[in-house]
């Protein structure tokens, strides 16, 4: 070996190989994140999100040279720091010699309900209408906001009930902040009892068994969409040899979704007593909250509502971690949500082991999703009991039911579990919007199926729908009516599986993409559908694969007369079979 070369391998040693860093890069780094040489811990993995972030917000974009000089600022190879920055939505990579997007975005939601209320045609006006040099225009998955469909984000204003003259007057403002969020103080919420709980259980007057026999008699479940039972996920978490942590799933992505954005706007302190007791009962090392980055308001809510309990005494400064989604819906998944919270792409671990086992940093970790812990404070003071005492049709308790579509008054209610489709929307939503007749629903957003008016009369809740092919999950209510394309429906639906797909497992990336080649075309072919969804529910690494064919599945069981009616050809086996 040359001198040379000694030379150089001794220059290069602790920085990560690949093309020079440059070092007006890396200062203007330390500028904006602060000197990594001072402060070790800025250097950390499950940092790197955080500071894509902070190089997004700052530039509007990410360019090759900020991503090599974050690189050598955290000893991280260029390779990590690209595939985790290219994997979420809400960074534009910019590479070498490709101009940067123009300073304002607009993203306008295709989810269903937007569809229905027109953001196709709302996404052609505003292309026809802006100047592409200055202003772009992109498609985005649900933002959250399904009942004031159509949404459209500019910058981080949410413009509801968009419509393209509105769109474009909050361009020319120039107003792209969070809209203001009025929301219960700390103040307020003592005032009512709030923290009363969690004092109790940090002083010994109330203890853990007395904690997890209330949770066992008012039945509460997940309900974030699986509905296990949490009083035995925190004994399972309780079981494991420590340190463990409290990870709250605030990344609510399913289309038709918004109960815990409703519930945080308004009460975010009922919402920290619940994760802090949760925190407690399995005595975490400390509590991260994953909020999806579609709520930008939001998170300046609970950073001050988290300030206003550092400054009380109630939990000690950095007890309370707050980490911000970039725009992944399989972070939702909570393995994959684990591994976003490390700083890295966002795809589902193997199980086993669970998460309970090892999670956050190979530690137990108990998962629970904003609405679950919103409700044990609640359930706590007035008694299992009372959450109890609620319910139809045979079942117990209370659920959320985020309602959108053809209703005249989409939004969130709390209903008594096992409520029908049909008195759900007669008694809550106002009832089906002028001009339109139900004739189908999704029971639990995308991933939950969807069932025919025939079928309105099933009670809505866990173990209730799965006879029918379908699952109640988040409680996402899009109702349907005549006047809707089934067609349009179902390609809306797998488009948006096939764009989420993490790409880690060949039976979610290739078979939500073939599906939906094969919904797009005339004539649908029975077998070859039925044939993938099989292999896809079969053989996907988690929940987005395996539930993606379930709205295709629930057409072709119940839809074929409605389907002929909209000119679709539905074509069983050659063999003229059954599928």
């Amino acid at each position: 070996m040359t001198s040379q070369s000694v030379t150089s391998s001794r220059r290069r040693r602790g920085y990560p190989n690949g093309r020079d860093i440059a070092p007006v890069a890396l200062a203007a780094l330390r500028d904006l994140l602060g000197d990594e040489r001072q402060t070790p811990s800025l250097k950390r993995r499950d940092l790197l999100i955080e500071h894509l972030h902070t190089l997004q917000d700052a530039h509007g974009h990410l360019s090759l040279v900020e991503l090599r000089a974050l690189a050598a600022y955290m000893n991280l190879p260029m390779a990590a720091v690209y595939e985790t920055a290219t994997f979420y939505a809400h960074f534009d990579v910019v590479n070498d010699q490709q101009a940067p997007p123009p300073d304002t975005t607009i993203r306008v939601c295709d989810s269903l309900s937007c569809q229905l209320a027109g953001a196709s045609a709302l996404h052609k006006a505003l292309e026809a209408r802006v100047d592409p040099d200055c202003v772009r225009v992109i498609r985005a998955p649900c933002m959250g906001r399904c009942d004031t469909a159509p949404v459209a984000e500019v910058g981080h204003h949410h413009v509801l009930y968009a419509t393209a003259d509105g769109v474009e007057a909050v361009v020319d403002t120039g107003h792209f902040h969070p809209e203001a969020i009025l929301w219960q103080r700390l103040g307020d919420y003592q005032q009512m009892g709030g923290y009363q709980l969690l004092a109790n259980a940090r002083s010994g007057k109330v203890n853990i068994d007395e904690v997890l026999q209330t949770l066992e008699t008012s039945g509460l479940r997940g309900l974030g969409g699986a509905g296990f039972p949490t009083f035995k996920k925190w004994q399972a978490v309780r079981q494991a040899a420590g340190p463990r942590y409290c990870v709250i799933n605030a990344d609510e992505g399913e289309p038709g979704t918004f109960k815990d954005r409703y519930y945080l706007e308004r009460a975010p302190h009922q919402f920290l007593e619940g994760a802090l007791v949760s925190a407690w009962a399995i005595d975490a090392e400390a509590l991260y909250i994953y909020l999806r980055d579609e709520y930008p308001g939001l998170h300046r809510v609970l950073h001050e509502a988290i300030a206003e309990l550092e400054q009380a005494g109630i939990v000690a400064r950095g007890f309370i971690i707050m980490r911000r989604g970039a725009g992944a819906y399989i972070c939702g998944e909570e393995s994959a949500l684990i591994e976003s919270l490390e700083g890295k792409p966002g795809k589902p671990r193997h199980r086993p082991p669970y998460v309970a086992q090892e999670g956050l940093f190979d530690r137990p970790t108990l998962v629970n999703n904003v609405e679950t812990v919103y409700w044990i404070p609640a359930i706590w003071h007035k008694g299992a009991e009372w959450f109890t005492g609620h319910g139809r049709h045979g079942r117990r308790g209370l659920r959320s039911f985020s309602i959108s579509g053809r209703v005249n008054k989409p939004g969130v209610y709390l209903a008594p579990a096992g409520i029908t489709l049909r008195e759900l929307v007669e008694e809550y939503a106002g009832g089906m919007a002028e001009g339109h007749t139900l004739a189908a629903y999704l029971p639990g957003g995308a991933s939950g199926g969807i069932l025919p008016a025939s079928k309105a009369d099933v009670p809505l809740d866990f173990d209730t729908l799965q006879a029918h092919g379908s699952f109640i999950g988040s409680a996402a209510i899009i109702v349907l009516s005549d006047q809707d394309n089934l067609q349009a429906v179902a390609t809306n639906l797998l488009a948006f599986f096939a764009d989420e797909s993490c790409g880690q497992c060949t039976p979610c990336r290739v078979g939500s993409e073939k599906m939906l080649s094969l919904l797009e075309q005339p004539t649908w072919d029975v077998q070859a559908l039925t044939r993938l969804a099989q292999v896809m529910q079969d053989a996907s690494i988690c929940g987005l694969g395996q539930a993606a064919p379930n709205p295709v599945l629930g057409l072709l069981k119940d839809f074929r007369p409605a389907l002929a009616q909209q000119q679709i050809i539905v074509s069983d086996a050659a063999e003229g079979s059954a599928p």
